[in-house]
């Protein structure tokens, strides 16, 4: 791996409710169109595509590209479960950096369903077996859809050793329709207090209301990568680069007696490891973070995964606004995906899409001053993490 990837163009569509989108062809086809023109490049000049995206039949990325043009590059479509989109950009850095390609397209896309995710084929073994089994040893109340056990566990679990509030989940969640107040591509814009989120009908007495979970959502986003060579050939935007990416999966631990664990911190701790490493940096360099808060759980839980803060110090981190402008470190600025929304194939480029606008100084009344280094972090159980560091070259 020698040549340095450059995000040379990024391109989304607003999200919206189930139901309320046009079919996946035309919010993918809108996304793929929108990162060409901020790359200034045809798509012609495309190489490869990875496309993502988890509830489609095989080859839906052949079918959306088609709508833009069919040019005969290969197309690699992508299905990681909620790093979908993260791990497409993975697999098209891998082959810019590798030589294989020197310009590729990384699309992810949606079109979800009302409700709660739940399993589509029935009539095999699920790969969620061995999750669901430690579940049931650690959490029980089977009743409940299979991700509130997950995550309102491991957020149980936290609450337990350390003593964590359920208002500390609420102000997260605050936190984050704040920040969506701002971004006119999120599909809950509404801004909540702290009661607002409380006083929500109860999904788990004690853990979690409906508000601390992210909403199905519907839509996609695009980005074009390259190399440095071909962008000074073609005097592209060359001040983003991806300074660093890394991609786990799960180990034995995961399934120790630690519902965290299950849900991924240690897969985000090993990766984000490997990632500081590798770039150079700590999270003390880090202005800016677009992580995985598909539950306000989640999000707190990877404060500490990714170092943001120390182990039982999350709460502290929410209650001294540590984790907004004027804090620390400004934690999903987008609204994530509590407010932006969670169209699972589309997330992580998504986030790629709010890290490169930021360190642009593009984002508009969501703009964290003077960002240089970005950091990204997106999970799917079952498992694989993607953490990815971006950094802003100076001129």
């Amino acid at each position: 791996m020698t040549s340095t990837v450059h995000v040379v163009g990024v391109g989304m569509v607003p999200f919206c409710k189930p139901g309320a989108s046009p079919p996946y062809l035309e919010l993918g086809a809108q996304a793929v169109r929108a990162a060409l023109a901020d790359a200034l490049l045809p798509y012609e000049e495309m190489q490869q595509a990875y496309v993502g995206y988890v509830y489609g039949d095989s080859t839906a990325g052949q079918r959306v590209l088609y709508e833009v043009g069919m040019t005969g590059l290969p197309v690699v479509n992508v299905n990681n479960n909620c790093a979908t989109g993260s791990t497409a950009l993975y697999l098209a850095r891998q082959a810019i950096a590798s030589g294989a390609v020197d310009c590729a397209l990384v699309l992810g896309f949606e079109q979800m369903r009302p409700g709660a995710i739940r399993t589509v084929f029935d009539d095999r073994p699920t790969p969620f077996d061995h999750f669901d089994a430690r579940t049931d040893e650690l959490v029980g109340t089977a009743e409940l859809p299979l991700a509130i056990r997950y995550f309102g566990g491991a957020g149980r679990d936290h609450m337990r050793l350390y003593g964590t509030r359920l208002e500390t989940f609420a102000a997260i969640r605050a936190k984050a329709s704040r920040h969506a107040a701002r971004n006119p591509m999120a599909v809950l814009r509404d801004v909540l207090t702290v009661d607002d989120v409380m006083a929500a009908p109860t999904l788990w007495p004690g853990v979690m209301t409906r508000l601390m979970a992210c909403p199905p959502t519907c839509g996609a986003a695009a980005a074009v990568l390259c190399s440095s060579d071909f962008a000074a050939r073609r005097g592209l935007d060359r001040r983003v680069v991806i300074a660093a990416q890394a991609m786990t999966t799960d180990r034995a631990q995961s399934f120790t007696q630690d519902m965290r664990a299950l849900v991924g911190s240690s897969m985000a701790r090993e990766a984000a490891r490997q990632v500081y490493e590798s770039a150079g940096i700590g999270p003390e360099d880090v202005d800016v973070v677009e992580l995985h808060d598909c539950f306000a759980h989640n999000e707190l839980l990877s404060y500490e995964s990714l170092g943001l803060c120390r182990e039982g110090e999350a709460e502290r981190m929410v209650h001294d606004g540590d984790n907004t402008y004027g804090g620390k470190v400004v934690v999903n600025p987008s609204g994530g995906l509590l407010s932006k929304g969670h169209p699972l194939g589309a997330t992580g480029v998504a986030q790629c899409v709010e890290l490169t606008q930021q360190l642009r100084g593009e984002a508009g009344e969501r703009q964290v001053e003077q960002a240089r280094f970005g950091l990204q972090h997106n999970l799917g159980l079952g498992g694989a993490c993607v953490v990815t560091a971006y950094q802003r070259l100076d001129a």
